[in-house]
């Protein structure tokens, strides 16, 4: 039989979910256990999408002989009969059957390296310091590491997604979390910026592995009543691993140990996650368990053309660099829902980056706190994320005899009132902080406990929307995942390296009599070109003046920057044009090594900051 001339159906990618192999077996329907069916039915899918994936041999391979002048053997009579399946719905391979101590005992382990990954990404902002005056460099390159981490966290889920659909869970969750640790070491160790900034973003491309591909896990692991659940622990853990970085790093940076050991403790904190990984996490992807099914029997039997449908799967290179990148962008494109979903997913991802950067502004600059103190604020983020959690576990037994009641058919829409919920608290929070934090004339513990308030709202907008999708693309939940967090982390990055560059963004909400004004950051070319700023020189210093609506001038000395940013509304024009008193302070703040001269207004009993922001 001429093997080399026969033609191969190539496998194509589909995203169309609406095919049920129990159409294929109608007259058998009534006694084969339809999660069996569906199952399978997944199976199938997820091997027909596999990353790079072709049917029969890859295009322009040179076929080989057999060798010893021996002819090709004959194809086997029915394929399909060697192919091997679950034992039924109840087969204790498959991971839904494995006990539930089993699988909560992963569940902590892989929520332990996702926070840890997280964990490294904040704690480096308590480092910035350290760098920029242990290497004689300015705030905004020192915190490009935190800039290029998150750039990492971008990039790092085309690679991990497609591999974790391609040879398992297990082994890209495992180089992930050790390259994590390496990079994270090298940065510790650094003798120059330049390698700390380049670690950085290693690191970053490493620790991406969990977060990408633990939701993915849980899929295969818990069934739809349950996988809520576990999703939350998640979760909290995603987000209490940056909320916690910043008071463990402060007080690590200010003590004797220096900004050298917030990166040694991170690195313990992920070796210790890979060394869980490595001895207790079981491959949990149900094509590869197959694989190794079919790879026992075949010893056990000596027939050797038992197999499973992963292993008819060959990888064009080039499938798989095309496809490496194109799923979850081509995803992004082609579907609506998860399109929609991950902008708005980003847009609060980029308000978090922007409260992250607030959070020191007030408890350091307005109260005055130090920088391990002033990070304690976000307690009252890291319990709003534990209350949001409980309040998922009071509903899901709605959720579960709803899930019952359609025969276990998830309706991806039953998760969108809580994330609605969230939405509306999120924003509330976001207004109390605004409210409450850039005087002290209101106690520190109106805006820390705002915090309660936003980390419910971010805890229930990520859980729910994550759940959304995952409900929606089921059998492609690493590749949607990972789409999501190419373009948030895209979104955090540009935030990041916004603030670093001293551009646009939000900052704060500040009440007015007038209204509710965004306090933003403008940096100082961008005032002078609006005619609101303009340079002198008085001896050695450069004087900027900045001129107010009613002629109200400021003068600002810079010391050791080219750039400033500066907080501007028009509630003092207003104020001052009711003809009450008012005085001016001037006084010397320092941040980070960096004097400048800042003015304060105050005038019947509140005070307003013009000035740089942080």
């Amino acid at each position: 039989m001429d093997y080399a001339n026969t033609s191969h159906e190539r496998y194509e990618p589909s995203l169309d979910f609406t095919h049920d192999s129990r159409s294929d077996s109608d007259d058998t329907v009534d006694h084969i256990d339809s999660l069996e069916l569906t199952r399978i039915n997944t199976y199938r899918l997820q091997q027909k999408t596999t990353v790079g994936s072709t049917k029969g041999p890859i295009p322009r391979e040179k076929w080989l002989p057999m060798g010893a002048s021996k002819e090709y053997p004959p194809v086997l009579p029915d394929s399909e009969a060697y192919v091997v399946e679950f034992d039924g719905a109840n087969d204790p391979l498959h991971p839904y059957n494995w006990s539930m101590l089993r699988r909560i005992s992963l569940v902590c382990i892989l929520c332990y390296g996702t926070f840890a990954g997280s964990f490294a990404s904040a704690v480096f902002s308590a480092a910035i310091s350290g760098i920029s005056q242990e290497f004689h460099a300015s705030t905004e390159v020192g915190s490009l590491g935190v800039t290029l981490y998150v750039l990492g966290f971008a990039a790092g889920p085309t690679i991990w997604a497609p591999a974790s659909e391609l040879i398992g869970r297990r082994w890209p969750l495992s180089v992930g979390l050790f390259g994590c640790g390496i990079f994270t070491v090298a940065c510790a160790v650094g003798k120059d910026i330049q390698t700390i900034m380049i670690c950085r973003f290693f690191a970053g491309l490493f620790a991406a592995s969990p977060i990408s591909i633990v939701p993915a896990v849980f899929a295969d692991l818990f069934n739809n009543a349950q996988r809520g659940v576990v999703m939350s622990i998640f979760c909290m853990a995603v987000f209490i691993g940056p909320f916690a970085a910043p008071f463990v790093g402060g007080f690590i940076a200010m003590s004797s140990l220096g900004w050298r050991w917030t990166m040694y403790i991170s690195a313990i904190m992920v070796f210790l996650g890979f060394g869980l990984v490595v001895v207790f996490l079981d491959e949990s992807y149900a094509p590869v368990i197959l694989v190794r099914k079919a790879a026992t029997l075949r010893r056990q039997t000596h027939n050797w053309g038992i197999h499973a449908k992963q292993d008819e799967v060959e990888v064009d290179f080039k499938e798989l660099v095309r496809n490496n990148f194109a799923r979850p962008i081509v995803m992004l494109i082609t579907e609506p829902i998860l399109l929609l979903i991950s902008l708005y997913i980003s847009f609060i991802y980029g308000l978090i980056y922007a409260l992250l950067g607030a959070y020191p502004v007030v408890f350091q600059g307005v109260y005055g706190m130090n920088m391990g103190v002033g990070g304690l604020a976000f307690i009252g983020l890291i319990l709003g994320e534990l209350l949001g959690g409980i309040f998922v576990l009071l509903i899901q037994g709605s959720y579960a005899r709803k899930l019952a009641a359609n025969g276990d058919r998830p309706i991806p829409e039953w998760r969108l009132p809580s994330a609605i919920l969230g939405a509306v608290a999120f924003a509330g929070g976001m207004f109390w902080f605004g409210w409450t934090g850039y005087t002290t004339s209101i106690h520190w513990i109106a805006p820390v406990s705002s915090g309660v308030l936003t980390g419910a709202g971010i805890f229930l907008i990520f859980l729910q929307c994550f759940n959304y999708i995952v409900d929606c693309y089921p059998s492609l939940a690493a590749s949607t995942i990972a789409a999501n967090t190419i373009l948030r982390s895209a979104i955090g990055w540009t935030d990041s390296d916004d603030r670093v560059r001293g551009g646009s963004s939000v900052s704060e909400l500040v009440p007015s009599t007038n209204g509710v004004f965004f306090r933003g950051n403008l940096d100082i070319e961008t005032l002078r070109g609006a005619g609101f700023a303009s340079q002198r020189t008085v001896g050695q210093d450069e004087i900027w003046d900045l001129t107010g609506n009613d002629g109200i001038e400021l003068d600002v000395v810079p010391s050791d920057r080219k750039r400033y940013t500066f907080s501007l509304t028009d509630e003092i024009p207003e104020q001052r044009r009711d003809g009450r008193e008012q005085s001016a302070l001037v006084w010397e703040y320092d941040f980070c090594g960096s004097s400048v001269r800042t003015t304060e207004i105050s005038g019947h009993g509140q005070k307003f900051l013009w000035g740089p922001t942080w």
